[in-house]
């Protein structure tokens, strides 16, 4: 960490004091750098500071508590979600209408798209629609409603329905916890009906998550571990029992 860089931290830390946030913008403002500059000292801070729903906030808040936002997460383990989505996407085949779930995991998939014939993508997620919507060979289904910014994503009390009445060939699902005893989980509850719907209406359902949700619980659940058939991960999960369990592929 350079002196400058130590020099915005402590005003921040300053304006923090006194157990409050700070938005981003105002930090950059604060400081007179960019919001990539105080995205980087704060990575620089060890800890210290957090993004907190697009606020600033300290660590040792007693406030604070983890929430889930897609801007904090779109850089989080990007390399191995774009591996996870390499091995994903050698389950797709031509003509397929795919699932694909919200948050930034799956977001690499929606480039290896590109060149295959006659692909339909299904997606609640704003951000998933936006990339695919470049790919002029893929047919998208936006399914739409009420918009939730957090996780760029909708949703709406017919969107069970709807996906119950599409024919998926492969559902591609995403969490934030991913436990063995404790099942699959999601941070927001209005994800909850349509990664149901997709996993009861879905040919093949794959589970895709990187190391970092491995053993974690998250506040919604929505499947156990055997309603999928594939799991893509780089994390430690135990080989797939003889009895019915999901197929573990390492990324």
């Amino acid at each position: 960490m350079n002196g400058r860089s130590a020099m915005r931290l402590a005003r921040l830390q300053e304006a923090l004091a006194g157990g409050g946030t700070i938005r981003l913008s105002e930090a950059a403002r604060l400081c007179g750098v960019s919001e990539m500059t105080i995205r980087r000292d704060v990575a620089a801070s060890d800890g210290a500071m957090v993004f907190l729903g697009g606020r600033l906030v300290m660590a040792d808040n007693p406030h604070y508590a983890p929430v889930y936002s897609v801007d904090e997460q779109k850089d989080s383990h990007f390399l191995a979600k774009r591996r996870l989505c390499e091995r994903a996407a050698d389950f797709i085949e031509e003509g397929d209408t795919l699932f694909i779930d919200c948050g930034t995991t799956l977001l690499p998939l929606i480039g290896l798209l590109a060149g295959r014939k006659q692909l339909t993508v299904v997606t609640y997620a704003l951000n998933v629609a936006n990339a695919v919507s470049t790919l002029s060979d893929v047919r998208l289904v936006l399914l739409g409603g009420v918009y939730h910014d957090a996780s760029q994503s909708f949703g709406s009390d017919g969107m069970e329905e709807a996906i119950h009445r599409l024919g998926i060939n492969r559902a591609f699902i995403s969490a934030a916890g991913v436990h063995e005893q404790k099942g699959v989980s999601c941070f927001h509850f209005h994800e909850v009906a349509p990664k149901q719907a997709a996993i009861a209406c879905a040919a093949q359902r794959l589970l895709v998550a990187d190391e970092s949700k491995i053993g974690v619980i998250r506040p919604a659940y929505f499947a156990g571990l055997n309603d999928f058939d594939v799991v893509i991960t780089d994390g430690d999960m135990a080989p797939s029992p003889e009895s019915g369990g999901p197929r573990i592929v390492a990324a």
